[in-house]
């Protein structure tokens, strides 16, 4: 217990304090909490992205990504406005929350979903989007200034979760840089989590179809939707089982290590929405968005343990309505997106870590 503690000490130190008026993620949620228990600290930035040009307007959000520079891009549903100019679905920022490009939309050679759901930016600077129609049975995959290059799947046509051919409006994706794996979340229709070439998109593997795998009888099926997928550095990959308010934790063959539940009360959307990983070296801790509490949970990595809480329902900086997404940058900035009546991105500025009270 001491050795652990003192390897999240050294994280903290890591991470370095800040000054400033802070979101504290040290809220004790469990009574197990440690009282000397650190966690990241954030302050919203509330003019962040700055107003889009051509009095553009940003619809539900439905995903975020970093690139290796540093950009944000976002993904938004220009169809789920009522007023306004919708801009364009793919939107790239830079730190500052300059729009530094936007395209997407319905284009030759590609099915465009119809719900956009989902986006991830390789280690190769590709675009990846899902989409969650109960049409939309594919991924997409870009290049940064949107010109097509790969599309696995169809709309329309989907075949369960033994297809391996077809997809099930898949809700996210990610990308291993060591195989040039694509890890897709399958989805809102399907149940598993399934392997492609990122390059040729040739089927490789699959696993948690309604939790028959072998090996696996004892891990309880995935519930729909199976909402996002998203490797660390170590190679485990963590899979949102939304509505079952978990995250199943995998090695990239399929094989079940653990699962972290996450207030395992929530019913509705669940509590799983998506996950990031802290950008520390260790990769400390986890990051979990609950569409359903309107909380980011933060999470201590090797064993699940909630250790802080940030934001509330609201529409005020730093409250959310509908948290859907997180991406976390280089420098362990957090940027996520709402649904729903949210409709926006949000930035929080990483301020150090801090202990519990």
């Amino acid at each position: 217990m001491r050795a652990r503690r003192l390897a999240i000490g050294a994280a903290a130190a890591a991470l370095a304090l800040a000054g400033g008026l802070t979101f504290v993620l040290t809220r004790a949620v469990t009574a197990q909490r440690p009282a000397d228990e650190v966690a990241p600290r954030f302050q919203v930035d509330p003019g962040w992205p700055k107003p889009l040009p051509r009095g553009w307007v940003m619809g539900q959000a439905a995903g975020v990504a970093v690139d290796r520079r540093g950009h944000v891009w976002v993904i938004q549903r220009p169809r789920t406005l009522t007023a306004g100019a919708p801009a364009p679905p793919v939107l790239e920022f830079d730190a500052d929350g300059t729009l530094l490009r936007s395209w997407g939309g319905a284009g030759a050679g590609y099915d465009w979903p119809l719900t956009e759901h989902g986006i991830f930016v390789d280690h190769e600077d590709n675009v990846w989007i899902g989409g969650s129609d109960q049409r939309d049975h594919q991924v997409l995959k870009f290049t940064a200034d949107g010109k097509f290059l790969l599309q696995i799947g169809k709309t329309g046509v989907t075949g369960g979760d033994s297809d391996t051919a077809h997809l099930g409006r898949p809700a996210n994706v990610s990308v291993d840089p060591t195989t040039n794996e694509l890890f897709v979340a399958d989805g809102y229709k399907n149940h598993r989590v399934i392997v492609f070439d990122a390059r040729t998109g040739a089927y490789k593997r699959h696993w948690g179809a309604n939790g028959q795998r072998p090996g696996a009888w004892f891990v309880k099926p995935f519930s729909n939707p199976v909402h996002c997928v998203r490797l660390a550095r170590d190679g485990l990959l963590y899979v949102c089982d939304r509505t079952n308010n978990r995250i199943q934790v995998f090695k990239k063959d399929g094989t079940f290590v653990k699962e972290l539940v996450v207030a395992g009360a929530t019913r509705g959307g669940g509590s799983a929405w998506d996950v990031e990983v802290s950008h520390d070296g260790p990769q400390t801790w986890l990051y979990d968005a609950d569409g359903e509490n309107d909380h980011v949970w933060t999470l201590v990595r090797d064993d699940g343990r909630v250790v802080g809480q940030l934001g509330r329902n609201g529409r005020q900086p730093g409250e959310f309505r509908s948290i859907h997404n997180l991406a976390v940058d280089s420098k362990g900035n957090l940027y996520t997106t709402e649904v729903g009546q949210g409709k926006r991105a949000q930035k929080f500025v990483l301020k150090g870590v801090g202990q519990g009270g």
